[in-house]
């Protein structure tokens, strides 16, 4: 029979430091007298608690305000410039990696392209440690880097083992690979999640989800995917892969070919890649030498309402699907092509979804764009070594 955890006091003192740490990163500048009824801890802890994580530097002062007829009460934050994150996107076209400070304002950035044959493993865990020294360098040497988060497109399974079946990748152990090569100091943490699971954690976090405990962020770039959010936490499923809308299947005959080798995927129809295929039947063309490129030439052209109004019914048919099966009360349309294709398609996709859905379930649910951009999946990334650094209270390389 196993035995009941018994907290220590060093769990009890983590504990406190986590809560305080993260109520001053997510509603700071706080002041000491706000951090007692909105944590739980008496006035004694907090001021044990926050004289600590000062004298660690990884909380300041943050000017002062007025009380009720007292002295003026010092509001605290979170320190920027106490940590340092990595964010990494290997995305479809392109490696980026951002290194961040500790509220995520980025400070250096390399971007890699990837040549048209795809991803290599050997080049894309090149290009990472490539684009890691091209922005630490940018840096003092002193700097402290708390974590380096990846977000991937496939499945990551056992923490680090990437199936990306629509890029070649079975199994592909990239974390032992990039530890492997040499490119990543040893003792700092690694974390591995899919693209999309990043980007909605981001969204979740700053972005377009936040207030919301059930929600679904969705990546719409040259593939489809999405992030679902059940009662505030990410939904993994048995194996972690949960969120692969993309490969829901909106044609059972003669459906269109995906990359993941079925036919009638989503992805195959609202995809930047499948769209671009579509208008190229039809006899589209562009000039632009990438798809982030090519697809605003095709938002441009003059003939292309019909290929549009088409995209429009099957990105709202999979999102009354989403809605069906989940009732979020949100939907986020993220991705660098749903941001370029969503002000001028989500009226369109919002018909189309209301006529698929349940009407009761959709009543409830908003339909919004996401708020952070085409960085969002990097920045994502880069939350991954942030939580962790949030859930031990500040610890750094195994202290505390």
């Amino acid at each position: 029979m196993a035995q009941p955890h018994r907290r220590t006091v060093r769990d009890l003192r983590r504990s406190n430091r986590s809560t305080v740490l993260t109520k001053l990163y997510f509603e700071g500048p706080l002041s000491r007298q706000e951090l007692g009824p909105l944590t739980g801890l008496s006035s004694g802890s907090i001021s044990n608690v926050a004289g600590e994580l000062i004298a660690d530097g990884l909380v300041e002062d943050a000017g002062s305000v007025d009380s009720d007829g007292g002295r003026p009460r010092t509001l605290l934050r979170v320190a920027p410039g106490s940590g340092h994150l990595v964010g990494v996107d290997v995305g479809e076209t392109r490696v980026r990696v951002e290194l961040f400070d500790l509220t995520l304002t980025e400070l250096a950035r390399a971007d890699l392209p990837l040549p048209p044959d795809g991803h290599d493993v050997e080049r894309v865990v090149r290009l990472i440690g490539e684009g890691l020294g091209q922005v630490m360098a940018q840096v003092p040497p002193s700097t402290l880097l708390l974590g380096i988060g990846v977000g991937v497109p496939g499945i990551v399974d056992s923490g680090s083992v990437v199936h990306g079946q629509t890029i070649g990748w079975d199994a592909v152990p990239l974390g032992s690979l990039l530890r492997a090569a040499g490119q990543l100091p040893p003792d700092i943490p690694l974390f591995i999640d899919n693209g999309a699971k990043t980007l909605g954690r981001a969204e979740m976090w700053f972005g377009a989800g936040r207030g919301a405990r059930n929600a679904v962020v969705t990546l719409i770039g040259s593939g489809v995917g999405a992030c679902v959010i059940a009662d505030g936490v990410p939904y993994q499923g048995a194996s972690s892969s949960a969120g692969e809308w993309g490969h829901t299947v909106l044609q059972v005959r003669d459906g269109r070919a995906c990359r993941c080798g079925s036919r009638g995927c989503l992805e195959a129809y609202v995809g930047a890649e499948a769209l671009l295929e579509r208008w190229c039947e039809r006899g589209g063309t562009w000039s632009a030498p990438d798809e982030e490129g090519a697809l605003a030439e095709l938002l441009a052209a003059a003939d292309t309402g019909p290929l549009l109004d088409e995209t429009a019914e099957y990105l709202g048919a999979g999102i009354a699907d989403l809605v069906n099966l989940f009732n979020p009360e949100r939907i986020v349309v993220g991705g660098w092509a749903g941001l370029l294709l969503g002000p001028r398609l989500l009226p369109a996709v919002r018909a189309a979804a209301a006529s698929y859905a349940l009407r009761h379930p959709f009543a409830g649910t908003s339909l919004v764009l996401g708020q952070l951009g085409p960085d969002a999946v990097t920045v994502g990334a880069a939350t991954l070594p942030l939580a962790r650094f949030l859930e031990t209270g500040g610890s750094v390389r195994g202290k505390v």
